[in-house]
């Protein structure tokens, strides 16, 4: 009883183990499948965690995908509109993060470097900043050419007031010479030798000048007279503290030169942020605002209004922007502006740069936002000036239509082809004139009008040219867009060929011309060949009224004709001149025969190209004409190689050959590889028995030569090459008493891979023989000199992976489960 209740505690509990196995499996596949999946239907973003959100961006971006590209791919996976919306607001918001914790780096990194040379680094939120709407001001502080740094090495500014940290050099020269570096202590002192302290703290430069030269008078009197001069400059300058905060992209105190002004203290914090105002910089010094500064009047004016120098402690406050409007479509800068209370439409237009060349002026779409809703509005053009814009307007700018008010097309046989300006009562006849009226070659009896009408289908209006211009009909008053096509009796006859066959040197298709005669045509094509007869030169002519009812009605009319050899005038034939479409052939010779050669290449004693003589010529015939095989020739190993193609010419191989030298030239391994490939491309290896050729002459396998044959007769082999799946692929000497397997052997046996049963023998000549099988033996080929012995390799078959072992338990276990869980019910 124990026992049994053991086992079905364990059985529970194998149970659970796999329905927990299960449900793992099930919930990393779902995880997968936010990436991978393609149906996003069903998908719930508010359930995905931050890091999945930036694990599922990453990989698309990966990919090169925009923000744009994610959309489409994403709607193409089903993913729902408002869930697609809420995942780009979420991947928006992670960026963001990401890019003002790392904006600091970014910016600091930006300025410069140890060596001055500027460096560049993108964050991952540099992707949606480049699809979010530009701010207009933003590139100011954004931009790498512009760094609003003081410079350090001009003269020093007689307003400029000194303070702790400064650096004077005071030089006297003259009847007496001194020379002192005096820094401007905490107290706002300097000490000079044998004068004492002076306070120069909070005077300027000029003061400090005054005061100090009515010092040094009390020991150098003779400055009063001239012979002593006093020279003072401000040699190094003090560094000054100076707070940023509101609106900021990176709020906080920064140490900056004395001689710092507000676009250098925006400058290196990144200047004002997202909801940061361009227009509201207020400069706080000693609790009262001593500055504004607006930086839309710097960019449209050049005015540097408000651009203070800053002191020590100066508090410099972005507030957010209180009216914000976006401009798209055709106008110079889109982008987000900043609006003032007093400003119009028109003035924001104005800070974009104005409207494009192709914009739509006449009216321009507002999207603005109401307390519950949007709503969509036009603003006239006229009332640009006195349009209020209101903080989150979106103004499109759309672009002038593709289309002409006022114009007329004429095209074709025409001097001056065209756009033309419609006007009243303009006619077929006025419009040509303007246009210079038609070409010498233009087809007159013709021309179409093609119009549009007012549903914009279209329509053709056939006319005569030559009856318009003559006053025979009446003329046609045109009307807007309308498009005259005058056709070219050029245009009209390009399609008339004629075609040329045969033995000329360069048949084909050639243009017709009026009153042209045979002779003319073989001209064109090149002249005869010298196989051409020019007793029998066979003219095609298309029939045009064939009875097509009638099966054995005539479709064309053939005439032979005859023409002089050098194609000199023949009176007989002058007369006969040639129509659009002829079909001329100029047939060869009758008793013409161009030489046909074979070729033996090897071991025969004249090797050589040799001509055939006879139709009937044989292997055997050329074999004895060339003397016959050397000690050396190994017939059994003798080859015939042909053309593929029958009407093969001498040009093609040719051809082939002299393309071959060309690379050769270049590269012998190269040309000898192009020849190989040409060889195999163009020509069979015919597998011939040429020992028994030679002793039985004129037998079936003695066969018939043809033009361009080869019959390759190698060196006697004493070797067998071992290939394929052996351990050793190796050339073996040839042995009589040996068979198959001993030569496998010989090559260390057969590899685990090897196919033993479809072991193959390929001959010298070209032949093969595979291996036969009689129950379960298998009978390899028997082994000739310089064959080659082929082992084939076993098809593999893919090993089960882990997972698919998982997956099958798993589904088993399941059956199981099932199936105990039925039998116990």
């Amino acid at each position: 009883m124990i026992k049994k209740k053991h086992a079905s505690s364990f059985k529970w509990f194998f149970i659970f183990l796999t329905g927990l196995f299960l449900l793992t499996q099930n919930a990393t596949h779902a995880q997968v499948n936010i990436q991978s999946n393609k149906d996003l239907s069903n998908i719930r973003v508010e359930e995905l965690s931050d890091e999945q959100v930036t694990n599922f961006w990453n990989q698309f971006q990966s990919k090169g995908y925009t923000l744009n590209d994610l959309e489409r791919e994403l709607r193409k996976r089903k993913m729902p509109f408002a869930e697609f919306e809420k995942l780009k607001q979420r991947i928006v918001k992670l960026t963001s993060e990401k890019t003002s914790n790392s904006n600091a780096d970014n910016i600091q990194s930006s300025r410069s470097t140890a060596d001055g040379s500027e460096t560049e680094q993108k964050s991952a939120g540099d992707e949606f900043e480049s699809l979010l709407p530009k701010i207009f001001g933003s590139e100011l502080f954004n931009n790498k050419k512009l760094s609003f740094e003081p410079d350090l090495k001009m003269a020093t500014p007689l307003n400029y007031q000194l303070g702790p940290g400064d650096e004077l050099i005071i030089d006297i020269f003259g009847y007496s010479e001194e020379s002192f570096n005096l820094k401007v202590s905490h107290e706002g002192t300097i000490k000079i030798p044998n004068v004492g302290v002076i306070n120069v703290n909070g005077i300027t430069i000029e003061q400090a000048s005054t005061r100090i030269k009515q010092n040094l008078v009390k020991v150098y009197d003779r400055i009063n007279s001239g012979q002593t001069q006093v020279s003072i400059t401000l040699g190094n300058i003090r560094s000054i503290k100076v707070i940023l905060i509101g609106e900021v992209v990176l709020p906080g105190t920064y140490t900056l030169p004395s001689l710092a002004t507000v676009f250098n203290a925006l400058y290196v914090s990144g200047g004002p942020d997202m909801n940061g105002s361009f227009r509201n910089i207020k400069i706080i010094r000693n609790n009262n605002i001593v500055g504004n500064l607006d930086v839309y009047e710097f960019i449209k004016n050049g005015s540097a209004k408000g651009n203070i120098r800053l002191q020590d402690q100066d508090i410099i406050k972005v507030y957010p922007y209180q009216k914000r409007v976006e401009l798209k479509g055709q106008i110079k800068r889109e982008g987000l502006y900043e609006v003032s209370k007093s400003e119009s439409l028109k003035q924001v237009i104005d800070f974009a740069g104005g409207f494009t060349d192709y914009a739509y002026q006449d009216r321009i779409k507002v999207i603005r936002n109401n307390a519950k809703q949007k709503s969509v509005a036009d603003v006239p053009f006229n009332q640009l000036d006195k349009f209020e814009p209101k903080t989150g307007d979106i103004y499109q700018i759309d672009r002038i239509l593709n289309r002409f008010e006022n114009r007329v097309v004429i095209e074709g046989a025409i001097f001056r082809p065209g756009n033309y300006a419609i006007e009243p009562g303009l006619t077929v006849k006025k419009l040509i004139e303007n246009a210079e009226g038609v070409t010498e070659d233009a087809f007159m009896t013709r021309a179409i009008i093609y119009r549009l009408k007012e549903d914009n289908s279209l329509e053709m209006i056939s006319f005569s040219i030559d009856e318009i211009l003559n006053g025979k009909s009446a003329d046609i008053i045109l009307k807007r867009e309308d498009k005259i096509q005058i056709a070219s009796k050029k245009e009209v006859q390009s399609s008339h060929v004629l075609i040329i066959n045969g033995e000329v040197l360069k048949p084909g298709n050639y243009k017709y011309a009026e009153k042209m005669k045979i002779e003319d045509l073989i001209i064109a094509a090149g002249g005869f060949k010298e196989s051409a007869s020019n007793k029998r030169i066979e003219v095609s002519r298309r029939k045009e009224n064939a009875d097509r009812t009638i099966s054995n009605s005539e479709i064309a009319v053939v005439g032979i004709y005859d023409v002089e050899k050098d194609l000199s005038v023949n009176k007989s034939v002058t007369s006969f001149e040639l129509k659009p479409f002829d079909i001329i052939t100029v047939f060869a010779l009758p008793g013409y025969v161009q030489q046909k050669t074979v070729k033996i290449e090897g071991e025969v004693l004249f090797p050589g190209s040799y001509s055939i003589m006879r139709n009937n010529e044989r292997i055997s015939d050329v074999i004895f004409r060339s003397g016959g095989l050397t000690a050396n020739g190994f017939a059994e190993g003798a080859i015939l190689v042909r053309l593929k193609s029958n009407s093969a010419s001498q040009d093609v191989i040719k051809d082939n050959k002299l393309r071959a030298l060309k690379k050769q030239s270049k590269d012998s391994s190269e040309a000898n590889e192009a020849i190989s490939l040409e060889t195999k491309r163009l020509n069979d290896i015919v597998g011939i028995d040429l020992k028994s050729i030679l002793k039985n002459p004129g037998s079936k396998g003695d066969l018939f030569i043809r033009d361009n044959d080869i019959i390759r007769i190698p060196e006697l082999s004493q070797t067998v090459l071992v290939t394929g799946e052996v351990l050793y692929p190796v050339k073996i000497r040839f042995n009589k008493s040996d068979r198959f397997k001993k030569y496998v052997y010989g090559a260390g046996g057969f590899s685990a891979k090897a196919l033993k049963k479809h072991s193959y023998i390929v001959y010298a000549n070209g032949t093969a023989r595979a291996t036969k099988h009689f129950l379960f033996m298998n009978i390899y080929p028997k082994v000739k000199p310089g064959a080659e012995i082929v082992i084939p390799v076993k098809e593999e078959r893919k090993a089960i992976s882990t997972i698919e072992v998982v997956t099958i338990a798993t589904s088993l276990t399941s059956m199981l489960v099932l199936v105990v869980t039925l039998l116990k019910r």
